[in-house]
C-alpha cells in the first residue's frame, strides 16, 4: 500500500493528539505483582507469541503489501491503549485497541503487535513494566484479541452488519481484556474473607465504572477507522481474504 495523500497520517496525527497522555501505569505496574505470577505469566504467553511470529513471516512473505497495515493495526492500539483512567490499585481502565487487529491478522499476530506496544511503552513512557509484561500481553494481546475475532466471525457468520460485528468485537475484545486483568489481580491478591472469587468481584466492579464508557468508546472508534481501511486499502483487504473480488 501506497500512501497516495497524507490522509492516512493526518489521520494518525489527530488521534495521537486529541488523546490525553497521562503518567498513570498501564495496566499492573511495575512490580506489582508477585515474582511467582510474573513468571507465571510470561511462559503462559510464549507459545502464542511463537504462532503469531511465525504468521507473520507468512503473510509479509506472501505478500509485503501488508506491512503497512500492520503498522496501522500497531499504530492503533498503540495510541488507543495510551488512553488512560486510574482504576484498581497498581492498574488503570483504558481503550485496547485489538480488535482491529485481530480482524485484520488474526489473534496471534496481536499477540506479537501487543507485545511491541506494551515494550515500548514500559520503557519509553514509563506505563505498565517489565515484570509485568507477561500478565499485560496476556490479557490485552491474548484474551482480548481471541475474544473480538471470536465475536466477530460470529456475527459475520450469521450475515450481521458489518459496522455492528466490528463494534461488538472491538466492545467485548475490550471487556475480557479487563475480566482477565481483574482475574490475575485476584489470582495474585485473594481476598482475606471471600478469597480469589471476593477480589474478583471487587476489581471487576470498580473496573466497570471506567472501562464501560471506553470500551463503547473504542467500538464506535474502531468502525470509523475499519471504514476507512476499507474505503482507502481494498486491495490488501483482498490480499488478507477479507474482502472478495
Amino acid at each position: 500500500m501506497q500512501f497516495k495523500n497524507s490522509s492516512h497520517l493526518i489521520l494518525i496525527f489527530i488521534l495521537i493528539i486529541i488523546l490525553p497522555q497521562s503518567l498513570f501505569a498501564m495496566h499492573i505496574m511495575e512490580g506489582f505483582l508477585p515474582v511467582y505470577w510474573s513468571i507465571t505469566w510470561f511462559i503462559v504467553i510464549i507459545p502464542f507469541l511463537l504462532i503469531g511470529l511465525m504468521q507473520i513471516r507468512k503473510k509479509v512473505n506472501e505478500n509485503s503489501k501488508v506491512k503497512i497495515l500492520l503498522g496501522v493495526a500497531g499504530a492503533f492500539m498503540f495510541v488507543l491503549s495510551a488512553l488512560k483512567l486510574p482504576s484498581v490499585t497498581g492498574s488503570c481502565s483504558h481503550p485496547t485497541g485489538a480488535g482491529l487487529g485481530a480482524i485484520l491478522f488474526g489473534p496471534f499476530v496481536m499477540t506479537v503487535l501487543g507485545s511491541i506496544v506494551l515494550i515500548f511503552q514500559a520503557l519509553l513512557l514509563a506505563h505498565g513494566g517489565i515484570t509485568t509484561l507477561g500478565a499485560n500481553t496476556f490479557s490485552m494481546a491474548v484474551i482480548g484479541p481471541f475474544v473480538a475475532i471470536l465475536i466477530y466471525k460470529i456475527f459475520d457468520f450469521f450475515k450481521a452488519p458489518r459496522w455492528l460485528s466490528v463494534f461488538l468485537c472491538a466492545f467485548l475484545g475490550d471487556l475480557a481484556t479487563y475480566t482477565m486483568t481483574a482475574s490475575q489481580l485476584a489470582l495474585a491478591f485473594p481476598s482475606a474473607n471471600g478469597g480469589i472469587s471476593t477480589s474478583l468481584i471487587k476489581f471487576l466492579s470498580i473496573f466497570s465504572f471506567t472501562q464501560i464508557p471506553l470500551a463503547i468508546s473504542e467500538g464506535i472508534l474502531t468502525v470509523l477507522i475499519f471504514n476507512f481501511i476499507l474505503k482507502h486499502n481494498k486491495e490488501e483487504l483482498k490480499i488478507l481474504n477479507l474482502l472478495k473480488d
